[in-house]
């Protein structure tokens, strides 16, 4: 099932698209500000962005920019009041897939979901991540630091994943928490510490960075050659 994040500030519009998407079989998130998209668009965990631009806070240009900047290639359709040529273009050019102004009908908003998620199912799949000595087959299901293959659970799998999806990144607890655990798990839990401490005894303390008051990342490296 494909998850949707929905950023719209104007909870009329957002109930709409949400209740549209749902009753077609999409899961979906709503936030109604610039840091909470960028937030909960980096982290992975959704197939698809609908954005608005006009947003309190980081606005949709800006929102899309940073997340293109940190190499998060999750489609995103933006839908918008601005209907000028240069906020098209300029959507566009900033890493939108697709632009829709408002108003709308939501048959044609479902047509394009569902032609950028068949887009991007076609993308060439990357099996293998990589940063310094770490690699981790996502077929195989095997970690190796350096010369040694390392056994992981099936969480702290997911949890070196998402690292290695986004190297250099610093990544907030509840990011890993929505991510690895589920939107629902008990945001006031240490799990994310546990685990993460058990992910640097296996690769190496060096693996893992702590961020003080801000959370954890992965130093981003260059992949070393076989």
């Amino acid at each position: 099932m494909n998850r949707i994040l929905i950023v719209e500030d104007e909870e009329r519009i957002a109930s709409f698209v949400e209740k549209g998407l749902r009753s077609n079989g999409f899961t979906t998130t709503v936030v109604g500000d610039g840091e909470a998209a960028y937030e909960y668009a980096v982290t992975g965990a959704f197939d698809l962005v609908v954005l608005d631009i006009g947003l309190p806070g980081r606005d949709g240009f800006t929102v899309l920019r940073e997340l293109r900047e940190a190499r998060v290639t999750v489609p995103v359709i933006v839908l918008t009041a601005r209907d000028s040529v240069r906020d098209t273009v300029a959507g566009l050019e900033g890493g939108a897939d697709d632009w829709m102004t408002k108003p709308f009908r939501f048959e044609e908003l479902l047509a394009r979901v569902r032609l950028r998620l068949r887009t991007a199912a076609r993308a060439p799949e990357v099996t293998v991540l990589r940063s310094g000595t770490l690699t981790l087959d996502l077929r195989t299901r095997r970690a190796r630091a350096g010369e040694r293959t390392v056994d992981l659970t099936s969480r702290e799998f997911v949890l070196l994943e998402l690292f290695l999806r986004h190297p250099g990144q610093v990544l907030s607890r509840e990011q890993i928490l929505s991510h690895v655990w589920g939107y629902d798990f008990d945001p006031g839990s240490n799990i994310v510490d546990v685990y993460v401490r058990a992910l640097r005894k296996k690769l190496g303390p060096q693996q893992v960075e702590t961020v003080r008051g801000m959370g954890y990342r992965l130093p981003a490296l260059p992949p070393l050659s076989a």
